[in-house]
């Protein structure tokens, strides 16, 4: 368990907005940092441009459940490919695994896809992936392993429909299937929050 599980309640305060929109937020009850003197604060604190920077990295870092060293990995990626750094770097977030079993919407968050995948319910083109870093493919075909498909939080998920799904996944519900289409842009990305990869590209190029 990475420490941003142990401390996800406290990570949509820590960056002053409802991280992953759901209404269970902790932030939408407490809306102060946390810590002693959050709420004795006067309001939180105005950025430098770095601080602006730091805080975009961390809003969508935090996102999507990753650890410092394997999101500077992805953005190392993106900077080789060819193209807009900012948009490879979202495009490379969203073929992540655990982010497709996340948008699919088979888990009801980030953490309990990741749990999904790390504890092999997951195929992928009919194989086992149990690497919730592990990028898809165009065309590659996600689905829930069958004695899976009994595990409550998959089957409240799948009826309860959270989150919209992108256009750039298709999915059949009734069987537990996704297919990954097409990398996706930035706008194609439904985020609940402005996210700025943009300066998370400036971050790491200073």
């Amino acid at each position: 368990m990475t420490k941003i599980i142990k401390s996800k309640s406290k990570i949509s305060r820590r960056l002053g907005v409802s991280l992953w929109g759901r209404g269970k937020d902790a932030f939408n009850s407490r809306n102060n940092p946390p810590g002693q003197h959050g709420a004795a604060g006067a309001g939180r604190k105005k950025h430098s441009n770095f601080g602006i920077q730091l805080r975009a990295k961390q809003q969508l870092k935090g996102y999507y459940n990753m650890s410092e060293k394997q999101f500077y990995r992805n953005y190392e990626e993106a900077s080789r490919k060819k193209g807009d750094t900012s948009e490879n770097l979202v495009g490379l977030l969203e073929r992540r695994l655990d982010a497709v079993v996340y948008r699919a919407n088979f888990a009801p968050t980030i953490f309990s896809a990741r749990q999904l995948v790390s504890h092999k319910h997951i195929l992928v083109n009919g194989k086992n992936v149990n690497i919730p870093s592990y990028h898809v493919a165009d065309g590659d075909v996600i689905e829930i392993k069958e004695k899976s498909k009994q595990i409550p939080i998959v089957i409240e998920a799948v009826q309860k429909v959270e989150r919209e799904i992108p256009g750039y996944l298709t999915v059949d519900a009734a069987s537990f299937k996704a297919t990954f289409v097409r990398q996706p842009q930035y706008t194609d990305i439904p985020y609940p929050v402005q996210m700025q990869p943009n300066l998370i590209v400036e971050f790491y190029s200073r």
